[in-house]
């Protein structure tokens, strides 16, 4: 859900037993966020200075020892105060009418929420060989590993060796004299064939993958990495009917590299979950129970949540009401991946009018995404004035015509600076913003978000995730067929975005792309029949829109041929 939605998270929630992911990159913003929780708490703050060797990493294990001390101690507090134990029970998908003393006795053998972690792979930008820092993907994980957490690290955004070669290096990781794993894994990926790859290659270096978590291509927040028409109903077929044959192969070359290291090698699970466009009950018990999976993951919708997320009244204000039309699949991000947003936030206006002011791109004081090398050795990011004032000036001694040049200049400076954009609501929200930063929000919720029109209390969300309440009032498509729409979308874009005549390669992308479609749709009416909780009126509609979006397929495919 973006740095700064998440980073205080656990501290809000973990106390029931509710798990969340803090993104630990952004160390400036963990380190006001580890000032502030500090005093309100009581600890003693002594500030990491940037100045200091591997402040990076230092800032976020102090940071993410902190959030631990203050979970357990609120979760302990939480077990002498009735009021809290009772919510605590009602957040349970079963009722629970217990006694007092028969709540205290089975919390016991209860606890905190786990305290997770979230590494995009990509933020691995290389430094100068004679500096003493890690890249930022690294300090991460160091940061995390030298914590004092027993959780999981989630890895996004695909594979990288070298950072996956540096795990290899934190004891955590491996299994200890007793065969637990302290620090387990969750690799985030979007088809099986990801999911083979990646955890064999992690295997081999004796690291185990204890979770995949599935997500959609399209139909969820922040970052979009679009399949090549795969759909996440078959994707999930494929995990459902191969998963243990995968888990055996890994667990095999796992145990191989903890026998030569002395390590016990037991086997262990491996979880398999999906989250992506989840919006009822129904929904969920769906995915649960046809496809096996062992949870499913509800991000966007908890923006709306201000018990457990840190969001300022301008932005919350926002995102309350977007709807269809506002959420879209922007280029925004300076990663050159597509990313979720709503139109006319508070970043989206700052850089219009820096635009207007002839004073495109932002201030990059933190770097994260300073990526693109320049010709004289240095790195920016796509975001910054230094490379969009570059660009455009390169640009303009092209002597292009004013249409094609504005074009071209529009795609230059439509990036933003998400690095400051998706943490500064949390700023704001705690008024802890420093002149440094930029100021506009970037807000980046799944297409999901348009069906949620109000601002909820945590009961009711998790109330409405378990089917004891429905908050719900919008009419909202099924998640498959929310998808399958934002395919034919993407299909119909790339389709219009390539140039005539068509390229051998670009044109068999775009025939696997249709044909994956087409045997989607093929899979999705097979599907419907075993939605057995279903109205037969939802079935019936459900097929309807099945074949109208078939036949937007196959237009497309006529427009393909054509082109």
């Amino acid at each position: 859900m973006g740095i700064g939605y998440t980073i205080d998270t656990p501290i809000k929630i973990g106390k029931y037993g509710v798990s969340s992911a803090i993104s630990v990159v952004q160390d400036d913003v963990i380190e006001k966020a580890r000032k502030y929780y500090s005093h309100k708490y009581g600890f003693d703050y002594v500030p990491i200075s940037r100045k200091e060797f591997e402040f990076r990493s230092r800032r976020i294990t102090a940071y993410l020892n902190l959030v631990n001390e203050i979970v357990r101690a609120e979760f302990e507090a939480l077990k002498r105060n009735p009021d809290e134990l009772e919510k605590y029970f009602s957040l349970l998908p079963d009722k629970h009418n217990m006694t007092l003393t028969q709540m205290q006795e089975k919390i016991e053998h209860m606890g905190p929420g786990s305290i997770d972690v979230n590494i995009m792979t990509k933020l691995d930008r290389e430094v100068p060989e004679s500096a003493d820092v890690l890249t930022e993907a690294r300090s991460a994980l160091k940061g995390y590993a030298e914590s004092n957490l027993r959780s999981s690290i989630i890895l996004s955004a695909g594979m990288n060796p070298g950072l996956f070669e540096y795990m290899r290096g934190f004891e955590d990781f491996f299994p200890d004299e007793s065969g637990q794993i302290r620090k387990k894994i969750t690799v985030k990926v979007s088809d099986f064939r990801s999911a083979l790859i990646q955890g064999k290659m992690l295997a081999k270096k004796g690291l185990w993958v204890s979770e995949y978590r599935i997500e959609s291509g399209l139909n969820c927040g922040g970052h979009a990495f679009a399949t090549e028409g795969h759909l996440i109903g078959p994707i999930l077929e494929e995990f459902k009917l191969n998963r243990q044959s995968m888990r055996d192969e890994q667990n095999m070359l796992c145990h191989d590299v903890w026998l030569e290291k002395g390590l016990p090698a037991t086997p262990h699970d491996q979880r398999i979950t999906v989250q992506g466009g989840i919006g009822t009950s129904s929904e969920r018990t769906f995915l649960e129970e046809y496809y096996k999976v062992d949870g499913t993951g509800w991000a966007s919708p908890f923006l709306l949540v201000p018990e457990a997320t840190s969001i300022d009244d301008e932005t919350l204000s926002e995102l309350k009401n977007a709807g269809e039309r506002d959420i879209y699949t922007s280029n925004v991000s300076p990663l050159g991946v597509k990313f979720n947003t709503v139109k006319n936030n508070s970043a989206h206006r700052l850089k219009q009018k820096r635009i207007a002011d002839q004073k495109p791109g932002s201030p990059c004081h933190k770097k994260h995404l300073a990526l693109v090398k320049t010709d004289d050795g240095k790195t920016l990011c796509t975001a910054s004035s230094a490379y969009q004032r570059s660009k455009i000036k390169a640009l303009k001694e092209l002597g292009l015509s004013g249409e094609d040049l504005q074009r071209k200049m529009d795609q230059i400076t439509e990036k933003e600076c998400i690095c400051d954009g998706l943490a500064v609501s949390f700023l704001r929200k705690f008024n802890l913003t420093d002149r440094f930063s930029n100021k506009g929000v970037s807000v980046c919720p799944g297409p999901n978000l348009a069906y949620f029109n109000n601002t909820y209390s945590f009961k009711e969300m998790v109330d409405h995730i378990y089917g004891k309440i429905n908050i719900i009032d919008l009419p909202r498509p099924n998640l498959f067929l929310k998808e399958l729409g934002l395919y034919v979308q993407h299909l119909q874009e790339k389709i219009e975005q390539v140039q005539s005549p068509l390229s051998k390669k670009a044109e068999k992308h775009l025939v696997t792309f249709r044909e994956n479609l087409e045997r989607g749709v093929s899979y999705y009416e097979q599907l419907v029949e075993y939605m057995h909780s279903e109205c037969e009126s939802f079935k019936e509609n459900f097929k309807e829109e099945l074949q109208k979006y078939l036949l937007m397929i196959r237009d497309l495919e006529l427009q393909t041929v054509k082109t």
